[in-house]
């Protein structure tokens, strides 16, 4: 089992160096880079990571880019905003000192996201499963706009690994709302748009309260506090962001 790590950034200086030091274990690291103006190529490339410079795709393309690159048959994506804890370290390697009967063909890990300085463990964030270790002939990144995962091969076989990938990806209120309004809101919008999906003047209305009470309560957000109450607040603003860009989007002339 020969793995490489493939990470993608943009003008993540700040971040990239824990990403890298956190796959120093693996076979061999490449960064594909879309086109950065700070040092985020020079540090990782200090830290051993292979560069390859590559105009943004999108998250889906971007990443199965970046496996195509590899020379591993065994792929572990990571973000630039994620770390891999020492517990995943150690299950990976694991992993790959077992005969290659008693190994599946891809596994799901746990995500942990941390929000206010303080992890989050219910609110719909966490396990949060990814599949981001898998066999490269087993599996390919799914064409989406938003939410990209790893589709494998019907008859592949997928574990899980409850270790966790660290997960920093919001940095502040101001970043989480930009996020929202710049990112995720934009590009959902345009997916549902793509699949077909309509929305209506009641939908914009009630999408945020819906948002709100099914983060807070059900997935019972009030349990980490603060951070839970906004979390909720900012999945309620999402949710009426999108369908109000959906409601553009199906009735523009």
């Amino acid at each position: 089992m020969k793995i490489s790590a493939v990470i993608i950034a943009f003008n993540e200086e700040e971040k990239i160096a824990d990403a890298v030091r956190s796959v120093a274990w693996a076979d061999e690291i490449i960064l594909v880079d879309s086109e950065s103006t700070d040092r985020t190529r020079e540090i990782a490339a200090g830290l051993g990571a292979r560069i390859i410079v590559q105009k943004w795709l999108g998250f889906a393309k971007q990443k199965q880019f970046a496996a195509d690159r590899a020379s591993g048959d065994w792929i572990f994506s990571l973000d630039a905003d994620e770390r891999v804890s020492p517990e995943l370290q150690r299950e990976i390697l694991r992993l790959k000192n077992l005969p290659s009967a008693e190994i599946a063909d891809g596994y799901r890990i746990s995500r942990l996201s941390f929000y206010l300085d303080r992890p989050i463990t219910h609110s719909g964030w966490y396990p949060d499963w990814q599949l981001r270790f898998y066999r490269r002939d087993k599996g390919k990144w799914k064409d989406v706009l938003i939410h990209e995962s790893v589709a494998m091969e019907p008859t592949a076989k997928i574990g899980k690994i409850r270790a966790d990938i660290l997960h920093y990806s919001v940095e502040n209120a101001a970043h989480h709302h930009r996020m929202i309004g710049e990112r995720y809101a934009p590009l959902a919008a345009e997916q549902m748009f793509k699949r077909g999906r309509r929305t209506s003047k009641l939908k914009i209305m009630t999408a945020g309260l819906t948002a709100f009470l099914q983060t807070y309560l059900l997935k019972a957000g009030f349990l980490d506090g603060l951070a839970g109450f906004c979390i909720a607040r900012f999945a309620a603003h999402h949710a009426f962001l999108k369908h109000l860009l959906l409601w553009e989007l199906q009735n523009k002339k």
